[in-house]
Parts: structure tokens; sequence; C-alpha cells
């Protein structure tokens, strides 16, 4: 019994503190408004006084009236304050009063605490300050922080929502597919088949057109089923499945069900019920990356939305309940039937189809995908990728829905990684396990062909794209360096010793280059030292011009790898320095433009997701960058089989019978690269063989013979039409033809009479121990 009036008294105390406490705020609040009568009652005595003045200037004629005014107002001050003496008296006692029953009480030492009235008096005030709070203060300031938690549904709309941009070849095929981790595109309502509206709306929200954004009946019955263990069942509407895909995490907690009913009530008065059906078709997701449903009819049936049927369009109605339950790629691969027929049936009750087309499309069957991301001339595709991401930054080309159209010819991509595979396959035994291919258009810059290794998917560096990877071109260089020398005065005819010779070079080892065959061929034309690819008469050339004039022009021509001349020495004439397959295109690119630089450009268009287009391919203005006429001559060499006989032979992979084609070999140190590139005035086509790894392949390799020759003779050969082409359709106008040497040769107009044309070849000293 004592500890029952013992808890009692706690309670009773407890209330009775905080109704002290409430008192104490209500006797602030008192005191406050008792201030505010005081300044209001001096308010008015101030304005009683200036009244008083005013009156006694106005009113001076009549005294009497004065005497009687100021009465009235000295007799209403004295009532004031009369009435403010009596409130404070009275509450001076009331406070004496209230301290003589503390006293009281405590002297008394009664059971209960306080006096019962007393308590019941503190409790009215503690329960009457706690729902004045609860209502005016809390409340307002929980309604507050919930309605700024809540996201703005007006970002159904405004944001950015990702989409798959999607990579095309010149024909329109589909490449492959870019997403950070939603693939999506969007479509208007107006594509959507009916079938698929009506399916959607009957397996999922059958009032739509008539609730208000969410629906009470369905969310207490959803409820009832989770509670009692029945099947699960759908409590959402349409548009709280947007919602809550959308603007809230996928929690599951009454809180995120509460604001994903504000938030749905929010959303129907902003937009129109097409424009959320529209909205939910493009954002919920249909299982996997596949987000809309123009994503998921490409994921399961490899065509458009509007194409469907209405099986396939059953099928998908009832996926955004549980994508990965339904999938037929997952764990049941044949539950979606079921969930299908419940989708047909709900069609049905609804009146959407009649009972023979439920029956028939019961019995039809679905074909799906292979659950893949095709991927065609991956190389190539990255190779896109990259260049997208330098011109429009990587969040738009990973979700901004482009759609590019690229230069690629998926055709003749897949024969040249034929050709590729199977020469490579075919070379082993020169231990070269590897091979990369480029085929481009050298008028415009579009890239046709693109493959980067022998096979992509080999786990041995298959990835890797050698047509943009740093490789020693060997003696294709050359190119750049007699395009040096015939800008500086020499010609086709200039005579160049092909004889021993060593450079001291201060703090380096002695040079002495040496030919690719092991011997020395004497004095001979520059048409035969260049075209043969000797090495010795080409050092000799560029030591002539200087490294910098060479380095100067091969930047100007196409290479973007180089750096300070004094970074180099003479063998950069030989290969030296590394380059890309890709900058090596533009170089010999340039040559077949007469001189006229056209860099490459895998795109043709890119538009948006609008049909905005971002970015179309113009004609060029070309560079000139190399007289034209310097620019034949070296086409001319490169393409005169008779030239280069003497090394390579009449009948090599270098010759294209019945077809003038300008070619140029390249090995490099201990032939780690074996290069091959050529060109017509509409195709070039180069050629890469050796190891990722850099390893030397077998000196039995013999270059314009084997390795890469015979990559560049079959896709060559691939391109050309029956009819034999000319290298230049029109010679340029400075250049010139005499008999010199036994040919007809050309010149720049101005050097014809520099060379020595009575000069005969003779092949003189050979390599000795000693050099």
């Amino acid at each position: 019994m004592k500890l029952f009036i013992l808890l009692i008294n706690s309670i009773i105390f407890v209330l009775t503190e905080i109704g002290d406490f409430v008192l104490f705020y209500l006797g602030i609040l008192w005191k406050i408004i008792k201030a505010l009568i005081k300044l209001l009652i001096s308010l008015i005595l101030l304005f009683l006084k200036s009244s008083q003045k005013l009156f006694r200037k106005v009113s001076s004629y009549s005294k009497n009236a004065k005497r009687r005014t100021t009465n009235y107002f000295e007799l209403l001050k004295f009532r004031l304050l009369l009435f403010t003496k009596k409130l404070k008296r009275k509450f001076r006692l009331k406070r004496r009063e209230k301290t003589e029953r503390k006293k009281e009480i405590k002297e008394r030492l009664v059971t209960f605490y306080p006096p019962p009235k007393q308590a019941r008096l503190k409790i009215k005030y503690f329960v009457f300050g706690l729902l004045f709070c609860f209502i005016f203060v809390l409340l307002p300031f929980s309604f507050y922080v919930f309605l700024n938690s809540l996201p703005n549904p007006r970002e159904l709309s405004q944001r950015e929502i990702p989409q798959t941009t999607k990579i095309y070849d010149r024909n329109g095929i589909l490449l492959y597919q870019i997403y950070a981790n939603e693939n999506r595109t969007l479509v208007p309502l107006n594509l959507i088949p009916k079938n698929l509206i009506n399916a959607t709306i009957a397996i999922e929200d059958k009032d739509f057109y008539r609730n208000p954004g969410f629906d009470i009946n369905a969310i207490v019955r959803a409820a009832i089923a989770d509670l009692t263990g029945k099947p699960i069942q759908g409590g959402s509407t349409i548009t709280q499945q947007l919602i809550k895909s959308t603007l809230l995490t996928p929690e599951k907690s009454i809180s995120r069900k509460i604001k994903e009913i504000a938030l749905a009530f929010w959303a129907e008065k902003i937009y129109s019920k097409n424009e959320i059906l529209e909205m939910y078709f493009n954002q919920v997701p249909y299982g996997g990356t596949a987000w809309g449903i123009e994503a998921a009819a490409e994921t399961y049936f490899g065509k458009n939305v509007k194409d469907l049927d209405l099986a396939q369009s059953a099928f998908l109605a009832g996926m955004p309940q549980a994508p990965t339950s339904y999938s037929p790629y997952g764990d049941n691969p044949n539950l979606w039937k079921q969930r299908q027929k419940e989708v047909l049936n709900k069609m049905l009750e609804l009146k959407y189809i009649s009972n023979d087309q439920e029956t028939q499309t019961l019995n039809e069957d679905l074909t799906f995908q292979t659950p893949q991301t095709p991927i065609y001339a991956p190389h190539f595709v990255m190779y896109v990728k990259d260049v997208l991401v330098k011109k429009f930054g990587l969040p738009l080309v990973e979700k901004g829905g482009l759609v590019v159209t690229t230069s690629l010819d998926l055709n003749l991509q897949n024969k040249t990684q034929d050709i590729v595979s199977q020469e490579v396959n075919n070379d082993t035994y020169l231990n070269l396990t590897n091979g990369a291919a480029l085929v481009t258009n050298p008028t415009n810059g579009d890239v046709l062909a693109m493959v980067g290794s022998k096979d992509y998917n080999d786990p041995n560096g298959g990835n890797v794209n050698l047509t943009t990877s740093l490789r020693q071109p060997g003696s294709s260089i050359k190119v750049v360096t007699y395009a040096a020398a015939l800008s500086r005065g020499f010609t086709a005819a200039t005579i160049l010793d092909d004889s021993p010779i060593t450079y001291i070079i201060p703090g380096s080892q002695p040079y002495s280059p040496l030919n690719y065959d092991g011997a020395f061929h004497g004095k001979i034309p520059l048409r035969i030292a260049f075209a043969n690819s000797f090495n010795v008469p080409a050092v000799k050339t560029l030591q002539k011009i200087g490294i910098s004039n060479m380095l100067d022009l091969a930047k100007k021509m196409g290479i973007t790898t180089w750096g300070d001349p004094s970074q180099y020495g003479l063998s950069l004439t030989l290969g030296a320095a590394e380059v890309k397959m890709t900058d090596m295109a533009v170089v010999y690119g340039t040559v077949a433009n007469l001189g006229r630089r056209v860099n490459l450009d895998p795109l043709l268009k890119v538009t948006n997701y609008k049909d905005e287009v971002l970015y179309q391919k113009q004609n060029e203005l070309p560079n000139q960058v190399i007289d034209p006429g310097v620019a034949y001559i070296i086409s001319s060499i490169l393409a005169d089989n008779s030239a280069r006989s003497l090394e390579f032979g009449a009948n090599s992979p270098l010759n294209i019978p019945g077809r003038t084609v300008s070619v140029k070999t390249g090995t490099s140190d201990n032939k780690r690269d074996n290069w091959t590139l050529g060109f017509t005035p509409n195709y070039l086509v180069a050629a890469w063989v050796g190891n990722n790894d850099n390893s030397p392949m077998s000196q039995s390799l013999a270059s314009g013979i084997t390795g890469a020759a015979p990559i560049w003779n079959k896709i060559m050969t691939s391109l050309l039409p029956n009819n034999a082409s000319n290298i230049i359709e029109k010679i340029p106008d400075d250049i010139t033809q005499r008999k010199c040497q036994g040919r007809n040769e050309y010149f720049i107009k101005g050097t014809e009479n520099t060379a020595d044309c009575n000069f005969v070849a003779t092949p003189s000293a050979t390599i000795t121990s000693s050099h």
C-alpha cells in the first residue's frame, strides 16, 4: 500500500512540477502583457497631453471649456492609475496566499502532495499546455519538416533522365549501346501500342483515370494481405509506382509510403493522366539494365515498342511488379507465363480483349533475345566512345541518349577482321601473335574499318587497340624524310650515296647505319633509294635537311606523339620514335590528298534524344602542308613496282596487277614491328603485325613479302574496282616531266635541270666486318 501511495505521490509530483513549469511561462506571458498595458497607457496619456496642448491653442477663446476638458482628462488618468494599483494589489494578495498555502502543506505533512484541488488545477494547466504545444507548435513543425523532406514532383519532367547512347555504322546497323547503369530510350505515348497501355492499366491500376493518385481500398487490401500472409498484392497506383522508382528510395517503411502517397497526390495536380502514363512507361524498371519500355522491348524481343504484339505487350505489362522474378533469364524462367495469364485475365475482365484474343495470345510462343549486350567492331566502338567523350563529355555520352552515326562499314570491318585473324594464325611460325589493320578514306577522314587485334576477346591482351597504340614505324616513316627533302630542292633523280658511314656524336656511341639487306648499293637516284627503302641514303638525307625540319613536317602531316628535336637522332628516319597507326594514316592520307592534311573523323552525325543535331560532318577545309608536286612525286615513287624490284622483286605482295597503288613497308629494330601502308586517291590501308609484349619476331620474316604485306594486299585488293585505277587523276600544275636516267621523271618546275640525268646507277661497296 505504501508503495502504491509513493507511486501516486511521484506521478502527481511530476505532473504538478510540469504544471509549475507551465504556470511559470504563463506568468512570464502575463508580465509581458502587463508591460504592454503599461506602455499602452503611457502612449494614451502622452496622446492626451498632446491633445491638451492642441486644445489650448485652438480653444483659447473659451477658458471654461478648457477647464472642463482638463478636469475630464485628469479624472480619466486618476481612474486608470487606481485600476492599475488595484490589479497590483490583487496579484500581490494571490502570490501571498500561494506562499502561505505551500507553508501550510509542508507543516501538515499530508499524505498526498499537493492538495487535490491544486493538483487538479496544475494537471489542467499541463494538459492545456501540452495540447497547445502539440497543435500549434509540434504539428506545424513536423508538417514543415515532412514537406521539406519531399522531392518536388516537378522533377519528374524537369530532371535529366539517363538515356542510352547508340552507336551505328554508316548503313544504320547498331554496333553498341553505351549507358552508365540504366539502358533507356525515351518514346512518346503515341508510339506505345494501345494493347500495352490497356494491359498495364488492367494489371497495375484499373482506376488510373479516376483515382487522385492513390487508391485507399487498394492500400488497405494490400496491407491486410501482407499481414495475413496471403500472396503479395500491389497497393500502389501507376502514379505511386512512378514516384517510387524515380523520386524515392526502394526502402519499405511507413514513412516512405506516406511520402509516396503525398507525392502521388501532388503530382496529379501538376500533370495530366497521359503525361503521367508516358513518364511511367519511360522511367520504370523492366529488369536488368532495361529502364523504360523501349529498352525493354529491345532487350527481350529485339524490336521497337511500336512493333509489339498483344502477347509481348501482356508480358511486358506484368514485369514492373517483380522484374527479377518474372524475368525469362532468371531462376524461374517460366514464371512469366503465369504473370502473362494474369494480365490477360484482367484485360478480359475490363473488356479490353475478347475470349478468343485471350486464348489465341496464351497459345502464342514468345521468343526472347539472348541476354547479352552485343558489340560489333569493339576496338572501333571504344575508339569512337573516346572521341565522343572528348567532344561532348562523359555524362552526356553515358546518359544523354545520343544517336551516333559513324563512318564504319560493318561489312568491310568483318572482312578486314577475318583477313587479319587468318593471316596472323597462318604466320605463327614467324613468332608473331597479333595483327592490326586500318582502312580510311583519305579525302574526308572516314574510318571505314578498324581492327585493333586478331581477336578482341583474346584474354592475352586482345582488347588492346594496336591502331591507337604506340609502336615504332620502321622505314615507313621515310615518307616524311623524303617529303622534307623534295621540299628543299631534292628531286627524284638526285643522286644519293649508299656507302658505309659512321657518325661521331659527342656523348653517344658512334652510329653506323646499315641497310635491311646488309649490303651497300653505291650511288643511286633518290627514286631507287626510297622505293627500295635503303637505310643509309635516308640517314644521309636527314643529316643534310636537319632533324628539326623533318620533325616539324611530321607534326604538320599528322604525327602527334613526337616532342622536342633534341630528344632524337638520325635514326629518327629509320623509325626510332614511336607513332600511332591512326597518325600514320593521316600522314599517308596527306600524300594521297596531294599535300592536303585531313584528320581522321569517325563521326558522320550525332543527335540527341530530341533529334536535335549536335554534330554533322562537313567538308573540312584541308590544310595544305606540303606542295602538291612533292606529294605527287612521293606517290609516283611508292607506286613504281619496277623501281622497288631491286629489293622486293617484281611479284611481291606490294604489287597489285593492273592497279596503280602507292605502298611503303617498315620494319623496326630486331623485327619487333612490321608495317605496310598504301593508298589510292579514295582508300588508304595500313597493316601491322608483331607481339603485344614487344618481343622480336623471327628473323626470317621478310618485309614486304611476309608479315603485314599479305594482309595489306588482301584488304586493298578487296576494295579496288576491277578496272585499273590511277594514283592521281590530274598532274599538279607545278609538275613537269623530262627524260632522265632512262625514264620519264617528274620534277617540281624549276628543279628539272638540277639533276644529272645522264647518270647510270652502279652498285658498289659491300659491308665489311669493320663497319
